[in-house]
């Protein structure tokens, strides 16, 4: 089974994910942190984020080892994010390597803005998570806190605005809802019950099969 979690309450999506795939006992993916691992890689090297050639050179020589580095989490790295997401090339460069993760048994949750649409359109259960701006915003800058970052709670606020709206309209894989999927307002729930309304859904779709 493969589970698409989209949509832009970033701030504990992806550990709702981690949770659904513990569960069930899947493998999971959060895909952000795939395009954040290639802003990373060329923040660290001084790049201009808006080099496209660069950005593509970057996605096909990443090291999934890395993934887990904590500075993959800050606000500037999701920032840079949010620019080399855009590019259809840099998107193209990943897709297989996200398509793959999803097709190994024994079922996998991957998270991110365009798995229902565009990576996984056949998943067998689709959920898009939403919030409220705000609620999303205090919970990133009190996480963003946590570890010890200085973070402005309006200024991310700002920075998730922008971010909603770059990626509403850019060209390739735009951030929408599959037509088959589930929307999860999770504005407010916490994680536990976050992780209870997804696993309702999934057994729903599951009972119906």
């Amino acid at each position: 089974m493969i589970i698409a979690i989209d949509g832009p309450a970033a701030s504990g999506k992806g550990t709702l994910g981690k949770r659904l795939a513990h569960h069930y006992g899947y493998r999971h993916l959060d895909t952000g942190v795939i395009y954040r691992a290639v802003a990373y890689a060329m923040i660290a090297m001084g790049a201009d984020l808006n080099d496209e050639a660069l950005a593509v050179a970057v996605a096909l020589e990443l090291d999934p080892e890395k993934f887990g580095n904590p500075i993959l989490k800050t606000q500037k790295v999701g920032e840079g994010a949010s620019v080399v997401s855009a590019f259809p090339k840099v998107r193209e460069a990943l897709v297989n390597f996200q398509r793959q993760f999803a097709a190994d048994p024994p079922g996998a949750v991957l998270d991110g803005r365009d798995i229902g649409t565009v990576i996984c359109p056949d998943a067998d259960v689709k959920i898009f998570v939403v919030a409220d701006p705000r609620v999303r915003a205090r919970r990133r800058t009190l996480e963003a806190r946590a570890r010890g970052e200085d973070a402005d709670e309006e200024a991310v606020l700002a920075d998730i605005l922008k971010r909603d709206e770059r990626d509403k309209n850019r060209t390739v894989a735009p951030l929408r809802p599959a037509a088959d999927a589930h929307t999860l307002d999770n504005s407010n729930l916490d994680i536990e019950a976050g992780v209870r309304a997804a696993i309702a859904i999934v057994e729903a779709a599951r009972a119906r099969r």
